[in-house]
């Protein structure tokens, strides 16, 4: 371990105490320290520790939860732990099933042999990136933006000849949690404001910033992926479509979205799919298991976030929509849209795009990037995938200020 790591740590060990310090003198005030609550802190914390130590992820966020845990069971007399745990198994089920789900239906793709045959469909310069970029943006709309992403990592995997900058792994989220910010089954945010009587046409104007978002991460990634690695000019030596492993594909897809429409639980139609598909082709089982520890990492990260006492949010404006975009960067998008739509006064369309997207900016900021993240490790950097992937905020600022120029904001009453 290096000396900064060492002090890094000794910051963090040091900031605790001091939240510690702060429950215990302002024991009669609640848990506070300099007026704000310190489960706050103690997130902060955890976060910090994931940026630092990103070959222990799970670790760290293992400790955080407990820590902010411990602090709510000692010092919040209103706190239910049976109630919050019954609160949050739904969405904690649904993304353990997605996530391990679609690690399958992503060694089906990579089987199929699609990803190898399509370099002689892919222009040969950068625009062969774009262009897989733009795919990968398409897919969302009417896929789960995981299932998105984890196709386009696979197929970027073999054009790149395995060489991927982790600025392009960065596109290749964004990409697809743009994708999904205009569609009401492209994106778990968007699907919940279906649910709660946001109209599907009331998002739709999300594109308008998605669009430009996808031309500046998508042209600035694509010629940085170029120098890095070259696209592969043409498939190397013979392969035929596997045509049952493609049908597994299609069937795992059609089961999500079937199910996300009809019980709001898409890994339920995911998993039923990969039952029936392994009954007319090979399932490699060891995809589970190895991406299982993301998959534990991100649902730690995603219960400390519903640990925070979050009861309000500021005004409902662009400028607060515009912020909540990146406050999705490191805190769970799932727990704001839910505030925002209790709440009320939100032009839907913007809203869907800065809580959809601002994920992107993090690598565990959404449940695509940490899925992605299973298959290439090297991506759990957060100083690498800022330094590399920097078009990412650069574009989501692009993309809400064109958004909020050309439609403006129109905030809608829920029917």
């Amino acid at each position: 371990m290096t000396v900064r790591k060492w002090l890094a740590g000794a910051g963090i060990c040091a900031m605790a105490a001091g939240v510690v310090a702060g429950v215990l003198l302002n024991s009669d005030l609640g848990p506070l320290l300099l007026g704000i609550r310190a489960e706050f802190y103690l997130f902060a914390l955890t976060l910090l520790g994931v940026a630092l130590f990103h070959d222990r992820t799970l670790e760290v966020a293992l400790t955080g939860l407990v820590a902010i845990l411990s602090l709510k069971l000692l010092t919040d007399p209103s706190f239910e732990l049976g109630h919050h745990v019954v609160d949050e198994a739904q969405t904690l089920t649904n993304l353990l099933g997605l996530l391990l789900g679609f690690a399958v239906l992503a060694r089906h793709f990579e089987e199929s042999q699609v990803p190898e045959i399509l370099p002689r469909f892919l222009p040969d310069d950068w625009k062969g990136g774009f262009t897989l970029l733009a795919m990968v943006f398409v897919l969302s709309s009417f896929l789960d933006n995981i299932a998105a992403a984890m196709i386009g990592g696979t197929v970027a995997l073999h054009v790149f000849k395995r060489r991927l900058d982790i600025g392009y792994l960065a596109a290749i989220v964004a990409a697809s949690n743009a994708g999904g910010s205009g569609s009401v089954v492209g994106d778990t945010t968007t699907t919940m404001m279906w649910i709660e009587g946001v109209g599907a046409l009331d998002v739709v104007h999300a594109y308008v910033g998605a669009v430009p978002t996808l031309l500046v991460i998508g042209i600035f990634a694509a010629i940085q992926q170029q120098a890095y690695q070259p696209i592969q000019r043409d498939p190397t030596g013979h392969h035929e479509v596997q045509w049952r492993k493609l049908a597994a594909v299609g069937l795992i897809l059609a089961g999500a979205i079937a199910t996300n429409v009809l019980l709001d639980f898409p890994a339920v139609g995911v998993w039923i799919a990969i039952i029936v598909s392994a009954l007319f082709v090979s399932t490699d089982w060891k995809v589970v298991p190895a991406a299982l520890k993301g998959t534990l990492f991100l649902l730690t990260l995603v219960t400390c976030a519903s640990l925070m006492p979050v009861d309000t949010l500021p005004a409902a404006s662009w400028q607060t929509a515009f912020g909540l975009g990146w406050v999705s960067a490191a805190f769970d998008n799932i727990p704001l849209t839910k505030l925002a739509l209790d709440q009320g006064g939100y032009d839907w369309g913007v809203l869907a795009y800065t809580v959809g997207f601002g994920g992107s900016m993090i690598w565990f900021g959404s449940s695509a990037g940490v899925a992605l993240s299973n298959i290439f490790p090297e991506a759990r950097s957060v100083v690498d995938w800022i330094r590399r992937g920097w078009f990412v905020p650069v574009g989501y600022t692009v993309g809400f200020f064109t958004l909020l120029w050309i439609y403006g904001w129109s905030p809608l009453a829920i029917d």
